[in-house]
C-alpha cells in the first residue's frame, strides 16, 4: 500500500568527554520543589563543571549533515554539537553543559519540528531519538517507553500485546513530540488524545544556578507538570525522557479509502463528511484529503468488520462514483501498509493548522476547490480530521492543556515542494507556495478558530491562546515554578509567569 497518496504529516564551542555527575538544585526560586522520592531540591549551589556524554556529533564531523538535517528541508540550522542521549543521565549532563556555558539549546526527538524550532545555529540540540526502550505490561495496559521511539514503532510495538494508544498517521514523526502537543489521529474519537493516554513521564529539567536533574512526574508526583505536558510540553518545561501510557485494549481494525477522481464532487462529499463522520460511531476515525487532480477519504474502524464501515461510510460513498478498498487486519499491520517512506516525500513543506467548531458553508467549501486548482505542486493537499462526538471530549483525570475538544474537525492547508536529498531544488517554488498556504488560510479565517501547535503558525497573532485558549495563563505559572529562568525557549515557547 506505500502508492496511498495520504498527509504527510502527519549558541559557544563544544566541549566534549565522559562522565556522569548528579547535579542537585532547585526548580523555582522560592519555591521548594520535591522530587517524586519527596527529596527537597532546593539546594542553590552550583554545580562541578559538566561533560558531555552520549553519542557526540560536532561541527565538522563526517555524520554531521545528516545528524543535523531536519525532515522538512526547507529550514536548515548549523547547531555546534547534537548529543544523542543513549540514557537519561546524557541528558541530565548536556542540559547542566549548556547551562554551564550559556549555549543556546533546542530538544529534539522525531525531527518534525514544522517550523524548524528543534534545531538551532551556534547551539547545542539534545536529541531523544536513540532512547528507544518499551516496557509492556499486557495485563495491566502500561507501557513504559523510550522518547525516541517514533509513532510506527509505538504502534506496532503496542499492538504486539493487542494494544494501542491515539497516535498521528505519520509513521516518521517522533511519539513523544505527537503525545506532548496533544496528538490526534484515526482512533482519537474512540481513545481520545494522545495525551489522555499518558499518566506518567519521566523530564530532566533545570535545576539551581547552573545544574539539571531529572523527576517522575504523574498523578501524584508533580501533577501540575503532568498537566502542564499533556498538550503543552514540547520543549517548553523540561526534556522528556520516557512516556508512561495507560493503553486500551485494540485487536483489529477494518481500513477503508475512497478516492474521488477530480474535484466535481467536492461539496457533496466534503459537506457529506462534515455532517455525519463528526457524530458516527465512536470507534469511527477519518481523514478527508483533497488534492488537485482527486479526493480522498481515509477511515478507520476500530474493532469492526469491513461492511460494517462501507455502511458507516455510506452517505459519503453514495456521492459520485469513488473508487473504494477496504481491509481488516491488526491495528500494526495496518498501520505500517499506509506509510510512504519519507526519501519518497518532498523535501520541503508548510502547513497551516486550524479547528472549526461549525460545519463549512458553501462559500468555504468553494474556497477550497478554487485554491486547490491553483494549488503549487501535486503534493500540496487540504487536510482535515475529524472529531465531533468522540471520546476526546472527555478529559482524563487530572486534566490537560490541550483545549479543543468539542471541535467539529481540524484542517490545515499543506504545501509540498522540491526533491528531498537535493539542496536548493525547491527554490524556485518556495515563495509560491508560502504565498499559497497563507492566502488559503487566510480566506478561511472567518469559518475557523484556534491553532495546533504541534502544526505552528509562525506569525500568528495572539497564538498563545490560539494553542491554548483559557490555558495559557496557568501554564505561564507552571512554567514559573519549573522552568523561571526560561532555559527552555524558541520563537512560541511559553514564557515564565515572572516574565
Amino acid at each position: 500500500m506505500h502508492d496511498l497518496s495520504r498527509r504527510r504529516l502527519l549558541g559557544a564551542a563544544a566541549a566534549v568527554g565522559a562522565g556522569a555527575v548528579v547535579f542537585p538544585g532547585i526548580l523555582a526560586e522560592g519555591t521548594p520543589a520535591l522530587a517524586a522520592d519527596g527529596a527537597d531540591l532546593s539546594s542553590s549551589a552550583k554545580c562541578p563543571p559538566a561533560e558531555l556524554t552520549g553519542r557526540i556529533v560536532r561541527f565538522g564531523d563526517p555524520e554531521y549533515p545528516s545528524a543535523s538535517l531536519g525532515w522538512d528541508e526547507l529550514f536548515v540550522r548549523n547547531p555546534l554539537v547534537i548529543v544523542f542521549a543513549q540514557e537519561t543521565q546524557d541528558v541530565v549532563n548536556a542540559l547542566t553543559w549548556a547551562r554551564q556555558h550559556d549555549v543556546a539549546l533546542r530538544v529534539r526527538s522525531g525531527r518534525h519540528s514544522l517550523e524548524g524550532w528543534s534545531n538551532v545555529d551556534n547551539g547545542i540540540v539534545i536529541d531523544v531519538s536513540e532512547l528507544k526502550s518499551a516496557d509492556i505490561d499486557a495485563a495491566t495496559r502500561i507501557a513504559r517507553v523510550g522518547a525516541g521511539l517514533n509513532q510506527l514503532e509505538a504502534v506496532t510495538t503496542l499492538a504486539e500485546h493487542d494494544l494501542a494508544v491515539t497516535t498521528g498517521t505519520e509513521g516518521s514523526v517522533g511519539l513523544s513530540g505527537a503525545t506532548l502537543g496533544g496528538g490526534f489521529g484515526f482512533l482519537t474519537r474512540y481513545l481520545g488524545m494522545a495525551c489522555d493516554s499518558l499518566i506518567g513521564a519521566e523530564i530532566v529539567v533545570a535545576s539551581g544556578a547552573d545544574g539539571a536533574r531529572a523527576i517522575e512526574v504523574d498523578l501524584d508526583n508533580h501533577a501540575d507538570l503532568l498537566w502542564a505536558l499533556r498538550g503543552a510540553g514540547n520543549g517548553n518545561f523540561g526534556i522528556v525522557t520516557s512516556l508512561t501510557y495507560k493503553a486500551a485494549r485494540l485487536r483489529s481494525v477494518a481500513y477503508l479509502q475512497a478516492t474521488w477522481e477530480g474535484l466535481d464532487d467536492l461539496h457533496g462529499v466534503f459537506d457529506t463528511w462534515q455532517r455525519t463522520a463528526p457524530f458516527s460511531d465512536n470507534r469511527l476515525g477519518t481523514q478527508l484529503e483533497i488534492h488537485k487532480s482527486q479526493i480522498l477519504l481515509f477511515a478507520v474502524l476500530a474493532d469492526g468488520s469491513e461492511e460494517e464501515a462501507k455502511e458507516l461510510l455510506r452517505p459519503i460513498l453514495s456521492i459520485g462514483n469513488p473508487e473504494v478498498t477496504a481491509q481488516t487486519g491488526g491495528w500494526g499491520d495496518i498501520y505500517a501498509g499506509f506509510q510512504i517512506p519519507i526519501e519518497d516525500e518532498p523535501a520541503n513543506w508548510k502547513f497551516f493548522s486550524q479547528f472549526t467548531n461549525e460545519p463549512f458553508p458553501e462559500k468555504a467549501i468553494n474556497l477550497i476547490r478554487a485554491f486547490m486548482e491553483d494549488a503549487p505542486s501535486d503534493d500540496s493537499n487540504f487536510f482535515t480530521q475529524a472529531f465531533g462526538t468522540g471520546a476526546q471530549t472527555t478529559e482524563p483525570r487530572g486534566g490537560t492543556a490541550f483545549p479543543h475538544r468539542d471541535a467539529l474537525f481540524y484542517s490545515e492547508p499543506g504545501a509540498g515542494w522540491g526533491t528531498r536529498g537535493v539542496p536548493d531544488s525547491g527554490d524556485a517554488l518556495t515563495p509560491v507556495a508560502q504565498n499559497w498556504v497563507a492566502e488559503f488560510s487566510q480566506a478561511l479565517r472567518p469559518y475557523v478558530d484556534g491553532a495546533y501547535v504541534n502544526v505552528p503558525n509562525i506569525g500568528m497573532a495572539e497564538w498563545e491562546t490560539a494553542y491554548w485558549g483559557s490555558n495559557f495563563d496557568r501554564l505561564r505559572k507552571i512554567k514559573g515554578r519549573y522552568d523561571p529562568h526560561n532555559v527552555f525557549q524558541y520563537e512560541q515557547s511559553i514564557p515564565p509567569a515572572s516574565c
